[in-house]
């Protein structure tokens, strides 16, 4: 029967974010499905059209999720008895923009986006523009831990250690983003400025992953 030893390797990196995300949330309750459609449509081209204004292509303003809901709101009636009341269509729209990380386009595109009618919520997330290239460090890292600690055990146990027999990696997704700046809304802004003055300087993002490599021993 073939010895093996099973050994875990966990790989960790620190990687400096070079994107921006700007991730936009734009809602409205309605009074018919056909206003709520309409009303979305026209939210949208406003945004495109504020940022093809920057130097963005109209297309860079992506939709991530897009739907439309009734809306009710519970009431007491006239006899103190809990109901509820149809309000209209709520569309929600998500979108999502994409920039290198700069903080005076940043501002700019902030600024802009609190001129606009709608003045979508909005979420900042920093991410990195090759996200594969990290992931590979990051198994390349988590295999010499699993044949370090592999050496280890087996020079502990007087064995010795031999060739791979499998490696074992879930391939999961693997988020690599930070989020300094949570849900927002801007208000519209007065004066001559175009830009908001942005001073925002990212943490580098820690990320981790594991490999599990299974090992002959003798």
């Amino acid at each position: 029967m073939e010895k093996t030893m099973r050994v875990t390797g966990k790989g960790k990196l620190s990687v400096k974010p070079d994107m921006i995300q700007l991730l936009l949330d734009a809602t409205k309750v309605c009074e018919t499905y056909e206003e709520a459609l309409r009303q979305s449509s026209e939210q949208t081209e406003e945004l495109k059209g504020c940022f093809e204004e920057l130097g963005f292509a109209r297309t860079d303003l992506k939709t991530l999720r897009f739907n439309v809901d009734t809306e009710y709101e519970n009431y007491r009636d006239e006899n103190n008895v809990w109901k509820n009341r149809f309000l209209g269509y709520r569309f929600t729209h998500g979108m999502k923009l994409e920039f290198d990380a700069d903080n005076e386009r940043l501002g700019r595109v902030l600024y802009a986006l609190a001129q606009t009618e709608g003045r979508p919520e909005f979420r900042i997330n920093y991410t990195v523009k090759d996200p594969e290239a990290a992931k590979n460090q990051l198994l390349a890292k988590a295999v010499a831990d699993s044949k370090e600690k592999a050496k280890v055990l087996a020079e502990a146990a007087g064995v010795t250690l031999g060739d791979i027999v499998t490696i074992d990696y879930s391939w999961g997704e693997l988020e690599i983003v930070s989020r300094p700046v949570e849900r927002c809304m801007m208000s519209a802004a007065n004066g001559a400025a175009d830009s908001y003055a942005m001073d925002i300087e990212p943490d580098d993002i820690d990320v981790t992953d594991t490999v599990t490599v299974v090992w002959e021993i003798g």
